[in-house]
């Protein structure tokens, strides 16, 4: 039987950050995705309403940063607006940002210097995290970071999980919206376009494109394994409700 068509709108901001190992999965549940860069789309976007799911990606600038990249003020009431009505939303890394921010939550630089690279997630204190986020908990899973922002945990959000480093590494409102700091879409091969597009961040906190691949090396097949079973969990909770 043909699954009816469904509507994915992912607002990107650099082309090197794309849905990654999230794209196949959508495509394997019948969603037909459309890409806008959120720098130069024109707001307010009606097909960010009328999708079934809004994916907001990474980018390296900062929530803050609005005076610079105006834009972004058009972006979080995108955002905002999706999240009254209470339809699927997912945001990533910058992403999980702007939908804090939406939120009303505080979005700041981390007082404990930029999370880049690869690191396990713990389980948030005192949280009972949903099944579906059960694979990224897996022992032995390291996820891919790349941050140096971090946020408030939103009012009314699901503390999921957290690292040595920053507490507030993934957040869910109700069953239709998820934020996650860090990056579970990532592959090996995938990430040789970051360590190019970020070299000049790269260069200035001195770590070295070799050290992050040869720890992909290390990491990257479990987590892709972890994430295929995250994201089909996931969107089956979300789209069978």
């Amino acid at each position: 039987m043909q699954m009816p068509s469904r509507h994915a709108l992912v607002l990107s901001h650099v082309a090197f950050e794309d849905l990654g190992s999230l794209e196949a999965p959508l495509r394997e549940r019948g969603f037909q995705i459309e890409s806008v860069l959120a720098a130069t789309a024109r707001f307010p976007l009606p097909q960010a309403e009328a999708c079934d799911l809004l994916v907001v990606l990474g980018g390296p600038i900062g929530v803050y940063d609005d005076q610079d990249y105006p834009f972004l003020i058009n972006e979080i009431a995108c955002i905002r607006e999706r999240l009254a009505a209470r339809k699927p939303i997912l945001g990533i890394c910058l992403g999980a940002q702007l939908m804090a921010a939406a939120l009303g939550a505080r979005v700041s630089p981390g007082q404990r210097g930029a999370e880049i690279g690869w690191s396990p997630l713990e389980a948030a204190p005192n949280a009972d995290p949903p099944a579906w986020f059960a694979p990224l908990l897996t022992p032995g899973v390291s996820v891919f970071h790349w941050h140096g922002d971090t946020f408030d945990l939103p009012s009314g959000a699901l503390h999921l999980a957290k690292t040595e480093l920053y507490d507030h590494q993934a957040f869910a409102i109700g069953d239709c919206a998820l934020g996650l700091q860090f990056h579970p879409e990532v592959s090996a091969a995938g990430l040789e376009s970051w360590y190019v597009g970020h070299a000049s961040e790269l260069h200035h906190t001195g770590i070295a494109a070799a050290s992050l691949r040869h720890a992909a090396q290390e990491h990257a097949a479990a987590l892709e394994e972890a994430a295929a079973r995250f994201w089909k969990l996931w969107l089956d909770a979300v789209f069978q409700r």
